[in-house]
């Protein structure tokens, strides 16, 4: 049996690709993704090896993040700040400006690493949480591996210029899409525009975020430049409009100037260019499906994935979402049994097929309900 969804507000759709023949970012390499459809609307060069030089301090991050939400690891827990970090405290260097000895909380070193950029915290950080930077990189690669993160290879934990710390903007874009989805609560602290360290013996030091976008009014909320001498200009980033997420990542800038431009640029090009259509919510009723001899006559089903589909508004063609199934589904059915599917068709051609699972147990009627219902169907066709 197929059923054709009606009552979904927006049922068009074109398939975006990454065709874009009037449409360029003046960086080497550079990636645009619509963050709840998951489709890229944009890339370039998006598998060239790149250095990501303070990007890097996003997985420095991340390490962190999941230790607190597993519990390993808390915010107010303090590290002892070693040598080779306040090294890095100086002119020259982007810094926190922690002092040898001090007693630095984790959510002060976070801060002044997303918020500062500080090199030093970094380290502060990865001495703190595994003894030794080098071990600390071992992580990072590690977690980048379970990321798909295929071709990136972490060797410090700020980005400092390395030929063994590379990655490409398409892998900076899985890391940057893990860190927003799993860590939203900690991923508010990309957004924070100043930092103020109370430091040890002397003034509190304030710092703004160095993210050109989030002083435009873009909807901006993260999140990370970078620059090496060798790299010029990069910027993972990522706006927020009306619920509508979208996260670039480009390299190769050739300014600070370019780089804002240019990013601005790209997210813009997106949001002007493609709208968001929501298929269906996970976990929440979509379509009844008819049931045959159950105690009830129909059941909800749901998806257990969120399903979104982006639209390009120049081309806006049909889009037909179907139910299918062999029916009515004769109970007895089980919650969360697969008693459908969902099948997104654009022009004729399926595009997506998903499983649709009843919401609750239906139980089977008695013997003699079943009677009735039998011989009504043989002398009526009733269902």
């Amino acid at each position: 049996m197929y059923k054709i969804i009606f009552n979904i507000t927006f049922l068009i759709l074109t398939f975006t690709g990454t065709s874009n023949a009037n449409f360029d970012i003046n960086a080497r390499t550079a990636i645009l993704q619509d963050y709840h459809s998951g489709e890229i609307l944009y890339e370039k060069n998006s598998d060239a090896s790149i250095y990501p030089a303070s990007m890097t301090k996003i997985m420095t991050a991340i390490i962190a993040f999941d230790l607190i939400k597993s519990g390993d690891l808390s915010l107010d827990e303090k590290f002892i700040i070693s040598e080779k970090a306040w090294r890095l405290s100086t002119s020259g260097y982007s810094s926190m400006f922690i002092m040898v000895g001090d007693e630095v909380s984790v959510e002060d070193l976070l801060r002044g690493i997303i918020v500062a950029s500080g090199n030093d915290a970094c380290i502060a950080l990865a001495e703190g949480i595994a003894g030794t930077e080098e071990e600390f990189a071992i992580l990072m690669t590690t977690k980048a591996k379970e990321l798909g993160m295929e071709n990136t290879n972490f060797s410090n934990s700020s980005g400092i210029n390395d030929p063994e710390n590379y990655s490409t903007v398409k892998d900076i874009l899985k890391m940057s899409r893990y860190l927003i989805k799993e860590h939203p609560e900690f991923y508010k602290m990309f957004a924070e525009k100043e930092f103020t360290w109370n430091r040890t013996g002397g003034d509190p030091i304030t710092q703004g975020n160095r993210n050109p976008l989030l002083y435009k009014k873009l909807g901006a909320d993260g999140i990370k430049t970078g620059y090496l001498a060798v790299e010029k200009y990069s910027l993972a980033s990522s706006i927020n409009r009306n619920g509508r997420r979208l996260i670039a990542v480009g390299s190769g800038f050739s300014s600070k100037n370019a780089r804002s431009k240019e990013s601005t640029k790209l997210l813009t090009y997106g949001i002007t260019n493609f709208d968001l259509v929501e298929i269906s919510k996970s976990n929440q009723p979509l379509y009844k499906i008819d049931v045959w001899l159950g105690k009830e006559n129909t059941v909800d089903a749901y998806t257990q994935e969120d399903i979104y589909k982006t639209i390009k508004k120049a081309k806006k063609k049909l889009l037909k979402v179907v139910v299918k199934y062999d029916g009515p589904v004769e109970a007895p059915i089980e919650k969360d049994q697969i008693i459908a599917t969902l099948r997104v068709v654009y022009d004729q051609e399926l595009i997506g097929e998903y499983d649709l699972l009843s919401s609750k147990e239906i139980k089977k009627v008695n013997f003699f309900t079943r009677l009735i219902k039998s011989i009504n169907y043989l002398i009526w066709g009733d269902v």
